[in-house]
């Protein structure tokens, strides 16, 4: 084997074992570790602690009924929950919708400083010892609240993280349904990482914390669920994953909306992968960081450049009369043809779900560049304007 193949195949393993082979691991991990009856079950005895649902909103007074007659919805004392929405920034007529309700806690500011800063401030006025944050847009279940704060029952976990879950349709684009097939995935892993000993960050869309251990973020945090979570591990606190406490949302609007939203992500990514560097250590927390390493940085970092590099090194291999490597070069262009076709086809409007998956993942993938050069730029700010979202 010479040194092309050599590299060839080492790449190959790594964009194998980034997207497909640490789930399979992983899976193997927890199956063992229910087998030595090491795993840990969640006391079903009544917790019932006084608890903060945050709402942070910019401009989005259109929806904020419905996550009014959501929250009010939630099987809850309404007693020991209440109810904050943060409306920094916003311009829209959002006064008018909350002060109907003299229940609710209303935190404005004029200026607009993001999420993070937001959410800074917000922690000034907390009182309870937990915290939950939830997006406006999204529609949590009724057991969300309950499932949650049941696993602060044990002092280990600092954090605990809801499902998101995307609602798709039979007839939806490319990105919904790439979207949506991308977190049932994502969702596995997260429940799997969480039962073997933390999950690896934990979804803005619905995400509960210690009031004690929350850490003000810098407020050009562009990740800022993520790092506060993080945080936290990196000090030995588990991050729970609970599938039965949910956010619902629809999918991005389109491929565009989902791009832009990706593109974010990546970059903050990167960031967040440079801040860390300082705090979480092999050293503290060594199946943390296996997890960390093999679920976030593999992806966030080198496989993208590799999936370009197999393919350009896969061509002198496949010109060498190497019938494995023609085919396996037929094989890469196949699919990356899938991908094009799915892009024109999601351009003409036409639904065809089986190009959808390979048009996602190079969607995803590419992010991950765009990412890089928007981090190295520095012009991403801690606030932006929302992707938007599918209307059902």
């Amino acid at each position: 084997m010479n040194r092309i193949e050599i590299i060839l195949w080492v790449s190959v393993a790594i964009i194998f074992y980034a997207f497909l082979g640490y789930g399979i691991i992983l899976y193997i991990l927890v199956k063992l570790k229910r087998l030595t009856g090491s795993s840990k079950t969640v006391s079903q005895s009544l917790f019932e602690p006084e608890v903060t649902l945050v709402i942070p909103c910019f401009n989005e007074a259109d929806i904020m009924e419905g996550k009014i007659s959501n929250s009010r919805l939630l099987d809850y004392p309404a007693s020991k929950l209440t109810l904050v929405f943060i409306t920094d920034g916003s311009s829209d007529h959002f006064r008018e919708v909350l002060l109907k309700h003299n229940d609710i806690q209303l935190l404005h500011e004029d200026r607009r400083g993001g999420k993070t800063a937001a959410e800074n401030r917000a922690m000034l006025f907390i009182k309870t010892p937990f915290v939950i944050f939830s997006d406006a847009n999204t529609q949590l279940n009724k057991e969300a609240i309950r499932n949650i704060v049941k696993h602060f029952a044990d002092d280990t976990v600092g954090c605990v993280s809801g499902e998101k879950r995307v609602m798709t349709e039979e007839a939806d684009s490319a990105s919904a349904a790439g979207e949506g097939i991308y977190w049932k995935y994502e969702s596995l892993l997260k429940k799997l990482d969480s039962e073997l000993y933390s999950a690896v960050g934990a979804a803005g869309e619905l995400v509960a914390f210690r009031t004690a251990l929350y850490q003000d973020l810098p407020e050009d945090t562009l990740l800022d669920d993520f790092m506060q979570s993080m945080q936290m591990a990196a000090k030995g606190y588990k991050i729970v994953y609970e599938p039965e406490a949910y956010a619902a949302e629809t999918a991005s609007a389109n491929v565009k909306e989902e791009l832009k939203r990706k593109i974010r992500i990546s970059a903050g990514g990167w960031q967040s992968m440079k801040r860390l560097s300082g705090i979480l250590r092999f050293t503290k927390t060594p199946v943390l960081y296996f997890q960390y390493i093999s679920h976030r940085v593999l992806r966030w970092t080198v496989t993208p450049f590799l999936l370009i590099l197999v393919f350009f090194i896969n061509i002198p291999l496949a010109l060498n009369d190497s019938l494995f490597y023609q085919l396996m070069f037929l094989a890469q262009v196949l699919f990356y043809g899938a991908a094009m076709a799915g892009y024109i086809l999601e351009h003409k409007k036409i639904r065809f779900k089986p190009l959808f998956v390979p048009y996602y993942f190079c969607v995803m993938n590419y992010a991950v560049l765009a990412g890089l050069k928007r981090f190295l730029s520095g012009k991403q700010q801690g606030a932006w304007d929302k992707a938007k979202r599918k209307v059902m």
